[in-house]
């Protein structure tokens, strides 16, 4: 969580644009997450997942996000069995306070583009419950987090 918060902050200057390269590490394993721009209310990720996703149940308590998939598909699943399988260029709002998990079809490595912004003046963006109303870490092995084997391979441009 540090590191993330460090990767945050290093990529924001007040006051002044900041550019970027939609560009990360595909997985073999697990997922990546690749901070490409932040402010101290918005942030801008590009996260790669190989056959695996999100896959508890959780919803974010202070912030709301966009995911826009940019290669493979995305399995998302809502708390009452609800699925809807989304591909390249469609994407999908997620207000604060809904429920939510996904995976990655299988076939090629999922990416997509997140981008979050704070719907809680204060708020803590990387605060998120569970089903159940716990708090649980999106890097926890509750949210079946699996630590990424990188592939070598990138998308975007280098």
């Amino acid at each position: 969580m540090d590191d993330y918060q460090a990767a945050f902050e290093s990529r924001y200057a007040e006051g002044r644009p900041s550019f970027f390269a939609v560009t990360g590490p595909l997985p073999l394993t697990g997922r990546t997450d690749t901070v490409l721009a932040a402010t101290p209310a918005m942030t801008v990720i590009l996260k790669g997942y190989a056959e695996s996703g999100e896959n508890t149940l959780h919803a974010h308590t202070d912030e709301d996000h966009v995911f826009v998939v940019l290669q493979g598909e995305a399995n998302f699943h809502g708390p009452h069995g609800e699925l809807k399988t989304i591909g390249p260029l469609h994407g999908v709002m997620m207000p604060r306070g809904t429920f939510y998990r996904f995976r990655a079809s299988p076939g090629q490595p999922l990416v997509m583009l997140r981008i979050g912004a704070a719907a809680v003046e204060g708020g803590n963006m990387f605060a998120r419950i569970g089903i159940d109303g716990r708090e649980m870490a999106g890097n926890s092995k509750e949210n079946q987090h699996e630590e990424p084997v990188l592939s070598g391979e990138f998308f975007g441009p280098r």
